[in-house]
């Protein structure tokens, strides 16, 4: 076997091949022996079946697998040759084999992995938030509590803002309806933006059965496209008002979230222990997300585009699979590859950064690592035991504790090299609230 290798691109590689005939006969050969020995063919006993017969009812295929079993093997034999580094799948040329041609020659054309160049991140800069969990966050974290939990009663009063009414309406514009123009007995909680505040100011002290008739104009840059920009005339009938109530702040509230004893000072450390857990997790997150961004930033690397073309197909597979699960008709939802391509090629990046980051400085999961994980994941479920065993008998989800492990390594790297520096936030901002 001879091969030798083109540079097509900073990444594109040509392989040519070149394989005596005589090797692909000879296996030809053996293989329609071996096939002679058990074939059924009318007019003969089994095994007493004449090569030459054989040969005409198997030849051609056995040709075509044993040339692709060649070529398999062949270009696996010259790619440990020539010590390259193969990225995704090759794409195969043979040549037209000439009656007595004595080689089989063939092409593979793909691309290799890059170098990674990594950066010097001395000089980088990586923000790390800082928050300690305040009373005054445990007491709105309970006010959403109670707001969730909040109990409507009818009243016979003109309408107020905060109340929640059930009415019918229907809108046109120009005199034609549009999508979600109209229903009956809906409930719309006023104040909280399910329609636009023109809408629900309107509502404000009707009373019950009473109809009115008003004009509401859309911001041009409303999410309806159709009707942004645009003016409906609506009718609304007021079927009836409910006015809002918070349950007390009692032991029966605390009650309702887990407490059993009713304590209402042991509710507030509870909301408490489960924010900090909440701030502790989220501000993992931002800083693992800085590191990325920082070792994207700071790295030189040439993309492997069949290695985009995979990661893309997974990521759109991804979404067809969420839009199916969530009962959307997938063929009805229109995914253009631009949309993922940005988001592909990034992840991409970080796989082979990460990589060579793990490679370099040794930076592999340790066994001890992934148990603690383990461990400490299932100290949140009512039998850590069970949980353990349960991962440690799964190879798949042990291999996601094995990556986040390795991604932990991965930051706690940069972070030793790079220059942190602590930006004090407040929980709206660090859990992405405006």
């Amino acid at each position: 076997m001879q091969s030798n290798v083109e540079t097509l691109g900073p990444l594109e590689r040509r392989l040519n091949v070149t394989v005596p005939q005589e090797k692909i006969e000879t296996e030809v050969e053996s293989r329609l022996k071996r096939i002679a020995r058990t074939a059924k063919i009318r007019g003969f006993r089994s095994g007493k079946v004449p090569l030459k017969i054989v040969w005409q009812q198997y030849g051609p295929q056995v040709r075509q697998e044993v040339m692709g079993d060649v070529l398999q093997k062949s270009f696996g034999e010259a790619v440990l040759e020539q010590k390259l580094r193969v990225a995704g799948y090759p794409r195969f040329e043979a040549k037209e084999v000439t009656e007595n041609a004595l080689q089989f020659e063939f092409s593979a054309t793909f691309e290799v992995y890059p170098d990674v160049i990594l950066g010097d991140l001395k000089s980088t800069d990586i923000e790390q938030p800082v928050m300690q969990v305040s009373p005054a966050d445990v007491d709105k974290a309970i006010k959403i509590m109670r707001k969730q939990r909040t109990q409507y009663n009818v009243v016979e009063r003109p309408v107020l803002a905060g109340d929640r009414v059930n009415i019918d309406y229907h809108g046109v514009i120009d005199g034609v309806e549009f999508d979600g123009s109209s229903a009956n007995k809906f409930l719309l909680n006023l104040g909280e933006g399910q329609f636009l505040k023109d809408f629900e100011e309107q509502m404000i002290g009707m009373s019950t059965e009473q109809s009115k008739t008003f004009e509401v104009t859309f911001p041009v840059n409303y999410h309806g496209k159709e009707i942004a920009g645009k003016t409906a005339t609506f009718e609304v009938k007021l079927n009836g008002v409910e006015e809002p109530k918070l349950p007390e702040l009692n032991a029966d509230f605390a009650r309702s979230l887990g407490i059993a004893e009713g304590d209402v000072e042991k509710m507030h450390g509870e909301v408490q222990a489960n924010l900090e857990r909440e701030v502790s997790k989220r501000i993992k997150t931002r800083i693992k997300e800085n590191v990325m961004k920082a070792l994207l930033d700071t790295t030189t690397i040439e993309t492997p585009k069949v290695l985009v073309a995979l990661e893309l197909d997974r990521l759109m597979q991804s979404t067809r699979n969420d839009l199916k699960e969530r009962g959307m008709k997938v063929k009805d939802v229109p995914l253009p590859p631009d949309l993922f391509q940005e988001q592909a090629q990034r992840r991409v990046n970080l796989g082979l950064i990460m990589a060579e980051l793990v490679k370099t400085y040794d930076l592999h999961a340790k066994p001890e690592q992934v148990r603690a994980l383990v461990e400490n994941f299932a100290q949140s479920y009512e039998n850590p035991g069970e949980v353990v065993k349960l991962h440690y008998s799964s190879k798949e989800r042990l291999n996601e504790a094995e990556s986040a492990v390795l991604e932990d390594n991965v930051v706690a790297w940069v972070l030793e090299k790079a220059n942190v520096v602590e930006k004090v936030v407040t929980f709206d901002e660090l859990m992405g609230e405006s």
